[in-house]
């Protein structure tokens, strides 16, 4: 497993470089933000930790470029802010989850092991190709593609998740805390706004542009996925 740490901080670089080789994880580490964006370009990894302040291109400018040819790649944002709207800007932009400075050593492993254990199952892996379809919704879960009447909607890896559990099971109320368990494997200590965060992407993305809105919420219990229409699932 190789991890690309993209931090101009030389120390906490480092410190986070030793911290995840002694898991077992191979490193590669940039300081700079254009050298790092040619490097997520020209290598994979199985996972990015990105610094938000870096020189020659922030951290949000690489996540959103990046994420128009890669939307499956982990990517762990690294931010001195506090303020929930430079959380919820790396979220929009394509981020999966995110550290504020300062943070224990520990508490990364937990998210990288959760973030690379989560995308294991990529678009190449050997195993049957599922296409599930709900009224004018088509999911192919072996491209990781997600089509609302015959036009590509562009899902982050985590929206996508999302999504796949509630189209799995529609009518089915799935509470925040079981969406945290499925989506992060619990390791996610956030608050459950997050996840609020999420769906009204995925709702900005999915429903709104269509006019109609399967993604509903029952207020104190969580959502499901409301499909009047016939399906295969």
């Amino acid at each position: 497993m190789k991890i690309l740490i993209v931090e101009d901080d030389s120390i906490l670089s480092s410190n986070i470089a030793d911290a995840l080789q002694s898991e077992g994880y191979s490193v590669v580490k940039a300081f700079d933000g254009l050298l790092a964006e040619k490097m997520m370009l020209k290598d994979k990894y199985d996972c990015i930790i990105l610094d938000i302040n870096l020189p020659g291109k922030t951290g949000f400018d690489i996540c959103r470029d990046f994420r128009k040819t890669d939307t499956f790649t982990p990517i762990l944002i690294l931010t001195a802010f506090g303020e929930l709207e430079d959380k919820v800007k790396g979220f929009d932009l394509g981020a999966d989850d995110y550290l504020t400075k300062p943070f224990y050593m520990r508490e990364l492993l937990i998210r990288v092991n959760s973030l690379v254990k989560r995308s294991s199952k990529n678009p190449g892996d050997t195993k049957k190709d599922l296409i599930y379809k709900a009224g004018d919704i088509t999911l192919d879960d072996g491209k990781k593609e997600v089509f609302r009447n015959g036009e590509l909607v562009k899902l982050t890896p985590r929206e996508y998740q999302i999504l796949v559990k509630l189209m799995k099971n529609q009518g089915e109320i799935i509470s925040k805390n079981q969406l945290i368990e499925e989506i992060w494997g619990g390791s996610f200590t956030a608050n459950t706004n997050t996840i609020e965060v999420y769906i009204n992407f995925l709702r900005n993305k999915l429903d709104k542009p269509f006019g109609s809105n399967y993604i509903k919420t029952k207020v104190g219990y969580g959502y499901y996925f409301d499909n009047s229409e016939n399906s295969n699932l």
